[in-house]
């Protein structure tokens, strides 16, 4: 997020309606709600998005860090409603990992930096996603998927999965 031009910030983004502004306050607004709202662990206050979105990142990506790396609070299991109970790591990494990865792609389309993904990652949540399609969809939190070649390469297909266009 440091590499992202200061004048970029408020431009669309591919989700509609929202600007590369708008993906960082979503990544860091939704995992402070869901933990915060589901255990004692609270995260520390830091600059808001809308004044200075990369230090926002800064605060918040080293706050889920020193969450998992305090084997008490990642490894501390709690009930997370509709996903049941789980460790707080196990559930950092099974919702929020996966977001950020592919909100990765997001902001480096709106900001113009690489928007190359890692293409082993994006076969196996491409291949992790296909038998859930019907439930990812009905959740609202991706959009129709786009047509693609069936040899397109892995982050080709996983994108149009989620909704975008590559």
């Amino acid at each position: 997020m440091e590499s992202v031009d200061a004048g970029s910030w408020d431009v669309p983004a591919p989700v509609d309606g929202w600007t590369a502004r708008d993906v960082v306050a979503h990544l860091i607004e939704w995992l402070q709600s869901f933990v915060e709202g589901q255990t004692e662990v609270e995260f520390p206050p830091g600059p808001g998005v809308a004044e200075d979105p990369a230090g926002a990142w800064r605060v918040h990506s080293a706050a889920v860090q020193a969450i998992l790396d305090d084997p008490v609070a990642a490894g501390r299991t709690y009930e997370f409603g509709h996903i049941g109970p789980m460790s707080l790591g196990a559930a950092i990494a099974m919702i929020y990992t996966p977001d950020v990865f592919l909100h990765r792609w997001d902001l480096a389309r709106a900001t113009g930096l690489d928007e190359t993904l890692d293409p082993d990652r994006c076969a196996a949540m491409y291949e992790g996603m296909l038998p859930m399609d019907d439930v990812l969809r009905q959740s609202g939190q991706y959009g129709p998927k786009v047509a693609v070649p069936d040899d397109a390469d892995p982050q080709t297909k996983l994108l149009a999965f989620i909704g975008r266009t590559p």
